[in-house]
């Protein structure tokens, strides 16, 4: 965990953003004596990214669109189908 003085981390701020966007944790200090630490924030979700999941999906008939009769659809929520 490396550790920076106050004048240190003012003056590379971004560089430690860097560092604590990598995954390290960054220690500030003032005389020698750690007093904050940097880390990125994760959110909850994860880290998304848009369009990820392009090409995972494969359509297997081209009439997916039209409607269920009666019986598909009863079959479907009776969990035949």
């Amino acid at each position: 965990m490396p550790q920076f003085n106050v004048r240190e981390a003012r003056d590379n701020l971004s560089k430690l953003l860097g560092m604590a966007l990598g995954g390290e944790e960054v220690v500030i200090a003032r005389h020698g004596r750690p007093i904050a630490s940097l880390s990125a924030i994760r959110t909850s979700a994860g880290d998304r990214m848009l369009g990820a999941g392009r090409g995972s999906v494969t359509i297997l008939s081209e009439d997916w669109r039209k409607s269920m009769s009666d019986h598909e659809a009863d079959a479907f929520w009776a969990g035949r189908g």
